[in-house]
């Protein structure tokens, strides 16, 4: 097959000049500025940026959560209301969205089968039988025991209440799902499975994600393509090892000498200096002949 021949990606998530202002005590700020970007059906695009750059609002303003300035939102090739609240039903459904923190995503008084099991019935109708055996599939599908299900989520781990946000989003068989920083509330073990979690999903199901976050880390390992945002632009864009491979942006670049780099040799070296430091005290105890 040729180049020709091969099938464009199909776009599903298109937004064009989105801006937004908000009001301050010092006047306006305008924290997303004529931003472009687009997601691809079954890719991952990262939007990564230090805390207050904008990437978080972006978010909201695809989601219909912030009052938009200007700009337009299209999804599947639909030009989608700037409010929430105007959207349909398939819109709404479509479109799923992960916290960074699951304890103010998830209702402490709802057990865990209330929470996953109230998309399956809000989107496809259906019967409180088959909605407990969806329950059961989708916590099965994110590596939780089915009987999970009669528990409070106040009962989880930090780890386990994602887990759960996630079998939510995936209840309404959303085609995009946006994740806001969902692993940075948990210790490196448990992010490292729920990163995991998350890969196997796209390749089983096909979904997308537009993955907010400031880890440069997981954008090298996830991120199909990366946008870089500073001050609410993005002043970088493309497929992620292109972002990461020189020429830099200046910005990208300060993102990343900022990260430590851990050296695969850096235990043989503590242990070399401490082998001489020991060899050196040993010399200036020892007798002399």
């Amino acid at each position: 097959m040729g180049i020709a021949d091969m099938a464009a990606p199909e776009t599903i998530l298109s937004v064009s000049n989105l801006r937004v202002r908000f009001r301050t005590l010092d006047g306006a700020v305008e924290a997303v500025k004529g931003v472009n970007i687009h997601v691809n059906a079954g890719e991952t695009v990262a939007v990564v940026g230090e805390s207050g750059s904008g990437k978080s609002s972006l978010a909201r303003l695809i989601l219909g959560l912030l009052p938009r300035k200007s700009g337009s939102v299209k999804f599947n090739g639909k030009e989608l209301p700037p409010a929430l609240k105007d959207r349909d039903k398939d819109d709404l459904r479509r479109i799923q969205f992960i916290y960074q923190q699951p304890d103010v995503a998830l209702n402490p008084r709802q057990k865990v089968g209330e929470i996953i099991g109230r998309p399956v019935q809000l989107y496809f109708g259906r019967s409180p039988a088959e909605v407990k055996r969806r329950v059961a599939e989708l916590l099965e599908q994110v590596g939780l025991p089915v009987d999970y299900a009669g528990r409070l989520s106040t009962a989880l781990s930090g780890g386990q209440k994602q887990r759960v946000s996630i079998a939510r989003a995936l209840a309404a068989e959303p085609d995009l799902i946006i994740c806001d920083e969902p692993t940075s509330a948990l210790d490196q073990l448990v992010a490292d499975g729920v990163l995991k979690l998350l890969k196997g999903l796209q390749d089983e199901l096909g979904v997308a994600y537009l993955f907010i976050t400031h880890d440069l880390g997981i954008v090298r390992r996830i991120a199909h393509r990366t946008a870089v945002m500073l001050r609410g632009e993005i002043v970088a864009q493309g497929l992620t090892p292109e972002i990461f491979a020189p020429p830099f942006h200046p910005y990208t670049e300060r993102l990343i000498s900022s990260v430590p780099e851990m050296r695969k040799e850096w235990l043989d070296g503590v242990l070399r200096a401490r082998l001489n430091s020991e060899a050196v005290a040993e010399s200036r105890t020892s007798p002399s002949v």
